[in-house]
């Protein structure tokens, strides 16, 4: 994308893009014509599988109030006990905390141009995809990357933080 490009898209977008274009990402952040507000919307709106959507989950650091980033697959369930045993304590984030640390509203937060960096964990099983698709500063942008891009560009822990997944019956 050149400068022309990103003054069309939301201001949010704006600074996904303009971060994946300065660590030399491949992917410029798309828009979607439906909301992508969930994991499934995204999936839908993709026709791709539920676990390739790289969500972004905050939560709220209790001992400094420290936003507590972890991306895990649209499929998986985030297992808070296992996310406090990394990071310590946590708490709920609301919407206008995670707007305020964050600069993204939720539904559109992505993994990457936060207002303040927060403290970052990815989900180990994230790795079970080559392609995965995350938010990109809007709940109509997405854009597209593999685990390892996701490694690289926040230079975030791989971990085991989320719940087992459930056996079908």
């Amino acid at each position: 994308m050149c400068g022309a490009e990103l003054q069309s898209l939301p201001e949010g977008v704006q600074r996904v893009a303009a971060a994946l274009q300065a660590a030399g990402h491949a992917h410029s952040p798309i828009l979607l014509d439906g909301a992508a507000r969930t994991a499934q919307e995204a999936a839908d709106g993709l026709h791709i599988a539920l676990g390739q959507v790289a969500k972004s989950v905050i939560f709220k650091r209790r001992s400094d109030g420290a936003a507590v980033l972890v991306v895990t697959s649209g499929d998986r369930r985030v297992d808070e006990k296992k996310v406090a045993a990394r990071v310590g304590p946590l708490a709920r984030a609301d919407a206008e905390f995670v707007k305020n640390q964050t600069g993204f509203s939720i539904g559109g937060v992505a993994p990457v141009a936060h207002r303040h960096p927060p403290v970052t964990l990815l989900d180990q099983d994230l790795w079970r995809f080559e392609v995965l698709w995350a938010a990109a500063g809007h709940p109509h942008a997405v854009f597209s990357l593999s685990p390892e891009d996701l490694l690289r560009l926040t230079g975030a822990p791989r971990a085991d933080v989320v719940q087992a997944p459930k056996e079908p019956s």
